[in-house]
């Protein structure tokens, strides 16, 4: 009886352990389900939760997209709006231009003295100054100082009749006319000793007006010109001389012979003993510069400046300063680097002879004094740029120093109607 018992016992155990274990089981898989169940909701919401990420981002680029799209639409619309104006802007001006040429051609500057108001009773004068009121003002002076000396020849002479027949070029400011060459004064050492002599009719004077010239930097000039109505202006290398026709220069040297320019030639300038006389423009005059010849560029030697056969301001420089890949010399203006064209004259010019020597003031009085006989410097030593200007006719200026830098004229934005013209002096 106590067997059965005890084995009893052991049966209800071992049913109440299987009943323990199936109910542990049951609740390990509810347990798991439900673990199952909560793991699935969080995948459920952390992938919602990635799609509405998505979607706000999406959303964001497409704003992000949009915003830019307006940006450069904007942007485009401005540059279109502001290149549509400097267009019409372009096209006003090249009108205007063109009819400010015109004008110039057609009228005629008046030989008496007038004052403004009855200047502009012309009608042209009147839409000029509509036009351009500086330009007309400009041409106003000019009529006026131009009134008792008219047109004459070289030197301020009136031309003979019997005077062969010779040809200039004429440049104008306004439109930019020019003729280009690839001559080069470094390519002849010209920084060694020099002479450049050319004949020029200021058809205008005002600030830095250049008949010829190239520049590449502010130590190497060749510049030949008028720095203002009242001053020439001659760049060598380094040096940009400055002296007023009434003897005051910017480097501190007086005219040598104690009489200035204007108290030289007194029918060339508005006031002969003033120190701030003005050029009179209408009237070919003659200059010559010269470089002392030099071994070396190892210090200063006189540079000379003459007009019309006269010695007008002396003073020791050194061009030392050579190089550069800026192209060759204007006729016209000055070939600028990185800018072309620059500070252009209206102007006259003829007979520009480059030599790669000093030549002396006697050599210099008689170019000036034998030009009427239209004087040939086709075999003078040491020249190594020649021109005569005496073509009359076509777009090309020969170089007759046998160094081939011819001169060609440059039109503007491939204007031909902007070229120099030929004149018979």
């Amino acid at each position: 009886m106590l067997e059965y018992i005890k084995h009893r016992q052991k049966q209800l155990e071992k049913k109440a352990r299987r009943a323990a274990e199936l109910e542990a089981k049951k609740e390990a898989a509810r347990v798991a389900k439900m673990e199952a169940e909560a793991r699935k909701q969080k995948e459920i919401a952390a992938r919602k939760k990635f799609l509405l990420e998505q979607q706000e981002n999406e959303r964001l680029r497409q704003k992000h997209i949009q915003r830019k799209e307006k940006i450069a639409e904007q942007k485009w619309d401005k540059e279109v709006g502001t290149l549509l104006t400097q267009i019409d802007d372009r096209l006003q001006k090249d009108d205007k231009l063109e009819e400010i040429r015109i004008i110039i051609q057609n009228r005629e500057p008046l030989r008496q003295k007038l004052d403004w108001a009855t200047w502009l009773s012309d009608p042209l004068n009147q839409l000029l100054a509509d036009l351009d009121y500086d330009y007309a003002m400009e041409m106003f002076k000019r009529d006026n100082l131009m009134a008792d000396v008219g047109r004459r020849g070289r030197g301020g002479k009136i031309r003979r009749p019997d005077l062969v027949d010779d040809w200039s070029l004429t440049f104008d400011r306004t439109n930019e006319s020019h003729v280009t060459t690839d001559f080069n004064p470094d390519d002849f050492n010209l920084n060694l000793g020099c002479t450049v002599s050319y004949w020029v009719r200021p058809d205008e004077i005002g600030a830095n007006r250049f008949a010829f010239g190239r520049k590449h930097a502010n130590s190497e000039r060749f510049v030949f010109g008028i720095a203002n109505d009242n001053k020439i202006y001659v760049g060598l290398g380094p040096n940009n001389m400055k002296c007023t026709w009434g003897g005051n220069c910017n480097d501190n040297e007086g005219p040598p012979s104690g009489q200035t320019a204007a108290e030289l030639f007194p029918d060339l300038f508005t006031t002969p003993h003033d120190a701030n006389s003005d050029l009179i423009p209408g009237t070919w005059i003659h200059f010559a510069v010269t470089y002392e010849d030099r071994e070396s560029a190892s210090g200063k030697v006189p540079r000379k400046t003459y007009l019309n056969g006269k010695l007008i301001q002396e003073a020791n420089i050194n061009w030392n300063t050579t190089g550069g890949d800026t192209g060759g010399m204007y006729f016209g203006a000055r070939n600028l680097t990185t800018v072309g064209y620059n500070y252009g004259w209206s102007c006259g010019l003829d007979q520009v002879a480059i030599f790669n020597t000093e030549k002396d003031a006697d050599w210099v009085a008689n170019v000036y004094n034998t030009a009427q006989n239209k004087l040939d410097l086709t075999n003078e030593s040491g020249l190594v740029g020649y021109w005569k200007f005496d073509e009359g006719s076509g777009t090309t200026v020969k170089d007759y120093s046998g160094n081939g830098n011819h001169g060609t004229f440059a039109p503007i934005s491939g204007d031909t109607t902007a070229f120099p013209t030929w004149e018979k002096i």
